[in-house]
């Protein structure tokens, strides 16, 4: 049985790859160049779009771990990264230019992989396929996904808010509480006093945003309907006051005092590790919410694992509709990967890809479709995006808040990340050997 695969990018790319190692011939469609998007310059697989890098290349960083999972798993992408990177310090970065064209050269040659330029515009009917097609899915394509999904379960304007580890939030300050003590206490609410909240509002309304792309541009009509929180500061000084800063109906079980604003957190993971700002989306740039946002008290150490966004993408809300192998649940040889599911970031594309494609691989060949421990970073990644709160669900790039604790708790953070490194490798090669996945050391 042959496997469509559509997307090109990286995710699309690695999939294909993966399915053709598993002996199963593959369709790879990619609409560019007969189409472009607004976001591409060529018409090369897995064009790197925004940035040459693939983030941090130590194992013991939540992005290096991620590459070295896919290294030892016979990943492509990674594959051709490391022999095309360049100088960047610590980072994993490429001549994006010569990567892209090796990868499409490899690809065009190999035997068993036929890549077709050509637009699909709805999912096919019959057979196993493969949904890689990113962030800018094509109009057609989106609106037959809508369909299938049904609408409430598609986003085209990823508007989201800051997201933090639970270790790094001040408890001596912070307090867990639900407004008017309803219900159990779930949310972590940060109190600020008047003067507090002046230098918090003053540094907001003056820091700098974030110069949207030309084809963002036109999300600048769904800001209305959700506002950025500098937006919102800049329309009065009691604003946020009113909205999501609002201190009624909360109360510190430990005194009594009274507040003049509050900033809460709401819980982002099952396990209660990443906290998730409360109506804090916003478009500032990224070294710019880590210095504003670690204004407000509890906050000053802040490790952030995601940060505000607000621009054009579409992705599925995938706690409701796919299962950690990522097939669809209504429709097992249907599978996804890449930024469509929900996760950020080029690497972890390529390790979605890598899953969708072995499983679609897999369900071709009349096997069973597998997951990954969730000790993994790969494992831990899917596991999010299929567990998540469906209500709240946001896109996740790879982090360490959403690997499972250690047995014993590890107060130095390099130490604790190396940790999870050593767990993460054992644990990935014994399962690869376990499942007789062409795996290398």
């Amino acid at each position: 049985m042959k496997v469509r695969v559509v997307g090109g990018g990286l995710a699309g790319t690695e999939a294909a790859w993966q399915v053709a190692q598993w002996g199963v011939p593959v369709e790879l469609y990619e609409m560019r160049p007969e189409r472009q998007s607004p976001a591409h310059h060529s018409g090369d697989l897995a064009e790197l779009v925004c940035s040459n890098s693939f983030g941090a290349k130590a194992s013991d960083r939540a992005a290096g771990l991620l590459h070295e999972e896919l290294r030892r798993l016979g990943s492509i992408v990674i594959g051709k990264a490391d022999e095309h990177d360049v100088p960047a310090g610590g980072a994993l970065a490429v001549d994006r230019g010569v990567f892209s064209r090796d990868l499409t050269e490899t690809l065009a040659n190999h035997p068993l992989i036929e890549l077709r330029r050509e637009e699909i515009r709805e999912i096919p009917r019959d057979g196993v396929v493969v949904l890689t097609t990113g962030p800018l899915t094509s109009e057609s394509l989106a609106e037959d996904l809508q369909r299938f999904t049904g609408s409430q379960y598609m986003s085209f304007f990823d508007a989201a808010s800051p997201i933090v580890v639970g270790d790094s939030i001040d408890f001596d300050v912070a307090f867990r509480a639900s407004r008017y003590d309803k219900g159990d206490a779930d949310y972590v609410n940060c109190p600020l006093n008047r003067e507090q909240y002046l230098h918090f509002w003053q540094e907001l309304c003056q820091a700098e945003q974030a110069e949207l792309k030309e084809f963002d541009r036109d999300t600048a009509k769904f800001f209305e309907g959700c506002l950025p929180i500098e937006e919102m500061a800049r329309r009065g000084e009691d604003t946020m006051r009113y909205g999501p800063l609002k201190p009624v109906g909360l109360r510190d079980p430990r005194h009594d005092e009274k507040f003049y604003a509050v900033a809460q957190l709401r819980q982002e993971d099952k396990a209660g590790q990443l906290w998730n700002l409360v109506g804090f989306q916003t478009n500032l740039r990224w070294g710019e919410q880590k210095r504003v946002f670690r204004l407000i008290p509890g906050l000053e150490n802040a490790e952030f694992v995601r940060m505000g966004v607000m621009h054009r993408n579409t992705f599925i809300n995938s706690p409701e509709l796919l299962d950690r192998t990522l097939q669809f649940r209504e429709r097992s040889t249907l599978l996804a990967a890449g930024q469509l599911t929900g996760t950020e970031g080029y690497t972890a594309a390529a390790a979605g890809g890598w899953l969708a494609g072995t499983n679609a691989a897999r369900v071709a060949l009349g096997l069973e479709a597998v997951w990954l421990p969730e000790t993994t970073m790969m494992g831990a990644l899917v596991e999010f995006i299929t567990s998540a709160s469906p209500k709240h669900f946001q896109p996740m790039p790879p982090n360490f808040g959403i690997i499972p604790p250690l047995q014993q708790k590890v107060r130095n953070k390099r130490e604790r990340y190396g940790k999870y490194r050593d767990r993460s490798l054992e644990t990935l090669m014994q399962w690869a050997t376990r499942l007789k996945q062409p795996a290398t050391v």
